[in-house]
């Protein structure tokens, strides 16, 4: 074999072996320009043919690589540990320090505590699952580390999720095709997380817990309702509910996202146009009658209660003393749609001034024993929900 030829032989295999997994790790983690681009597919090609491109790469680097070492000139064999020591530090930066599941991993131990022997601050903010007479909350501070906690809820399987990229919190269950799957965090497309199952290796959005690549593409997790609350407002609701305790060995991890649930940031912009709208504006998003709506979180906060409505649906949006638990429920109870205003137990009905709860239960007044239905929604940056809740409209 001449020289031409294992030089050639040596860069090919070179890039062969470094170069799908790198191209693949930047469009996995938000780096400058990757989460814009519409690579979902070219990201999930590339993700199951790093194995086989590194064994074809190491193939075709044997016999250039020997020849080196055993007859090649001292720039030859300079060129190869050069090489070598590239490849060692672009394989710990695709499989290591920028993976996914390493950076975030699962939690060691799952476990939870009830009021008396909870340790985790009321003022946090929690997701919470409720399945017969067993709620629990899952604190967003946690969650979001993890980014997907799987568990169970009297027997029920839950997949807890939350992506601080876009601050989308679900809940789905885990069940696909009558199988319960294993999921894994891969990484992120459009600021959201990407996760996959254990049995298809199919991918799947956090945000919407739709499979975008793989065998499952097209199908949806179910969604299981939750909602965001203050862990102070959830013992108050339930008082033998459990708290999901935080794990020590993720401590540090915890630590950086210590104010990630009280604080909104704000560009540097926003902070000279203080009525601005950004990508990262907190926003309450709601899908009903196949529209969308986002309403934006400061301007809800102003007005605690707001009574609106998505396509053909009277709804009410309430937010509780603290300013961070909120709820939304329909207006319409026996037909009559019901207009609501603040109180401090809960909201009132202008029309028979009823007392409603955050359970949405009429516990005074004429309506007395009536309950309104509770609407899912979610708080989210408003750069998630238009992303993928397209229309979208906007409040105010």
């Amino acid at each position: 074999m001449n020289l031409t030829l294992k030089n050639r032989l040596f860069w090919i295999g070179a890039v062969v072996f470094i170069l799908p997994a790198l191209v693949q790790a930047y469009l996995l983690m938000p780096f400058p320009g990757s989460q814009d681009l519409e690579a979902i597919k070219i990201t999930y090609f590339l993700e199951k043919i790093i194995l086989p491109s590194r064994i074809i790469g190491l193939l075709l680097l044997i016999v250039p690589v020997w020849s080196f070492l055993t007859n090649g000139t001292i720039k030859q064999k300079v060129w190869l540990g050069v090489v070598a020591l590239i490849s060692i530090g672009l394989f710990y930066f695709t499989d290591v320090a920028y993976r996914a599941q390493e950076m975030f991993k699962e939690p060691v131990k799952i476990q939870f505590a009830g009021k008396k022997d909870n340790q985790v601050p009321d003022s946090l903010l929690v997701m919470t699952v409720v399945n017969g007479s067993v709620a629990k909350a899952y604190p967003i501070q946690y969650v979001g580390y993890h980014h997907k906690i799987q568990d169970n809820v009297a027997g029920k399987p839950v997949l807890v999720t939350y992506c601080t990229m876009c601050r989308t919190g679900l809940v789905f269950s885990p069940v696909v095709d009558g199988k319960l799957q294993t999921f894994r965090l891969v990484g992120a497309r459009h600021y959201n997380a990407v996760i996959e199952d254990s049995d298809t290796r199919s991918w799947w959005y956090q945000a919407t817990g739709e499979a975008v690549a793989g065998k499952q593409t097209g199908k949806h997790l179910d969604i299981i309702p939750s909602e965001q609350i203050t862990l102070k407002a959830f013992f108050e609701r339930y008082p033998e509910g459990l708290v999901f305790q935080p794990d020590n060995t993720f401590k540090e991890g915890y630590e950086v996202l210590k104010t990630y649930d009280r604080r909104e940031k704000k560009d540097e912009d926003s902070l000279t146009n203080p009525g601005k709208v950004w990508d990262k504006s907190w926003v309450v998003g709601i899908s009903a009658d196949g529209k969308n709506k986002a309403y934006i979180w400061k301007n809800l906060v102003n007005v605690t209660t707001l009574n609106d409505k998505v396509g053909n649906t009277p709804l009410v949006i309430a937010i509780e003393a603290d300013n961070y638990s909120f709820h939304v429920f329909t207006r319409t109870v026996e037909g009559k749609i019901l207009n609501f205003v603040p109180d401090a137990a809960g909201i009132r009905d202008k029309e028979t001034h009823s007392l409603w709860n955050w359970q949405g239960e009429c516990t005074e007044g004429e309506w007395k024993g009536k309950k309104l239905t509770k609407i899912y929604a979610r708080q989210e940056y408003l750069r998630a929900w238009k992303q993928f809740h397209q229309p979208t409209e906007i409040w105010p």
